[in-house]
């Protein structure tokens, strides 16, 4: 079977080219996929899928039927959004969306699943159950994955697979995690509330500016001081606004950032332990505070036997030397975790790194490039683990 997987997958490596090109040169923002969501339903329409449209808003599900006794559901998911980017790469098929850019590999991860239903679709014969193919939007914005749930994407799914690429390691091989693979993602809101006044006369007033420059000093070290090491957590003001001059005292500025971390345990207790940390400071300066935490997306933990069922799929279909399990989680963040509150899953990483050069540029990069050799390896992959779910 592994082989008629990659005769198929061979035969079709052109076409799949053909794919990832054109939606990497009409890359679209979250929630607006619209000609991407169109083009994928063209292409799952004609490989005789059943296809819903207009699910999680411009999302598109694709439903490979089976005649089999097994009830269970297998999900594929894959991703279709670009990034408020410029790219610079100077390719042929740049984008042509100015501003717009796949710089996070979203177009090789729709190319994946298409190619992966393409190839299931000639052998339904062999599987042995249902496949439901699930092209997210809006996943760089976190949204996405809630709004797919929402209008029922994973009803009655068993199980989901996903896939991400991943610069750091070479096309042609793969990496899986056991456990924990990102990181959850919350946004924090600052404000710090002073009293204005005359520049050359700062004790007559209170500082905002001044006091949210010991805050952020104060939580960044109170990190290293008071969380336990081997449980990170990331903090990162991203962006500041305060002042109206250059000779008035502010007395209100907005922080503005992302907490990352890995452990529930962990993350439960952040809200008050930053609270703790703003109210000290503030009430040692005479401000005034407001704390506004809001959680986003959960850690994706992928399911061990699922992780499994990956990890023997690429050993089998590229041998083990080029199959990684993956010693670390990356702190980034993925809205897939969203799916395994529903039903058990794993995501691997596809390599797209160029074994040849120096320097392959990361994730969100303007300059980021993928060897296009690897949608066959990530076709093969995902293709073989759906074949192999229902032997287990």
């Amino acid at each position: 079977m592994l082989t008629r997987i990659k005769d198929l997958t061979t035969k079709l490596a052109p076409r799949l080219i053909e794919i990832r090109r054109h939606i990497h040169s009409h890359p679209e923002l979250s929630g607006q996929e619209y000609q991407t969501a169109a083009f994928v339903a063209g292409v799952l329409s004609s490989c005789g899928l059943h296809v819903q449209e207009g699910v999680g808003k411009t999302g598109v599900t694709g439903e490979l039927l089976v005649a089999s006794e097994d009830e269970r559901l297998l999900a594929i998911r894959t991703d279709m959004d670009a990034l408020p980017i410029q790219e610079r790469t100077d390719l042929e098929y740049t984008s042509r969306n100015q501003g717009v850019m796949h710089a996070c590999g979203h177009d090789v991860h729709t190319t994946v699943g298409l190619g992966t239903a393409m190839v299931l679709s000639q052998m339904t014969e062999d599987l042995g159950g249902k496949v439901r193919f699930l092209f997210q939007p809006a996943e760089e914005i976190a949204q996405g994955a809630s709004w797919m749930v929402k209008d029922g994407a994973m009803a009655d799914v068993s199980a989901v697979l996903g896939v991400h690429v991943f610069p750091s390691i070479p096309a042609g091989s793969i990496g899986v995690r056991y456990g924990a693979l990102t990181a959850a993602a919350d946004d924090l809101e600052i404000i710090i509330m002073g009293e204005s006044g005359h520049g050359a006369r700062p004790h007559e007033a209170i500082d905002a500016i001044w006091i949210a420059a010991q805050v952020i000093s104060a939580l960044q070290q109170a990190i290293s001081r008071t969380q336990n090491p081997l449980r990170p957590v990331v903090l990162s003001i991203g962006k500041i606004g305060g002042g109206r001059a250059p000779n008035v005292i502010a007395d209100r500025v907005q922080l503005l950032g992302t907490v990352r971390s890995l452990h529930p345990e962990t993350r439960a207790n952040l809200p008050n332990w930053i609270e703790n940390i703003v109210a000290n400071v503030c009430n040692a300066y005479g401000a005034r505070y407001q704390v506004n935490y809001h959680q986003g997306v959960p850690s994706v933990q992928n399911d061990y036997s699922l992780t499994q069922l990956l990890q023997s799929a690429a050993e089998d279909a590229w041998s083990s030397d080029r199959v990684q399990v993956l010693p670390e989680p990356s702190l980034g963040a993925e809205d897939f975790s969203i799916y395994l509150d529903h039903a058990p899953g794993s995501m691997f990483r596809l390599g797209v790194g160029y074994a040849d050069r120096i320097i392959n540029h990361p994730l969100h990069h303007p300059e980021f490039e993928v060897d296009e050799s690897a949608i066959i390896t990530g076709v093969v992959t995902m293709a073989y683990a759906a074949y192999k779910y229902w032997l287990v």
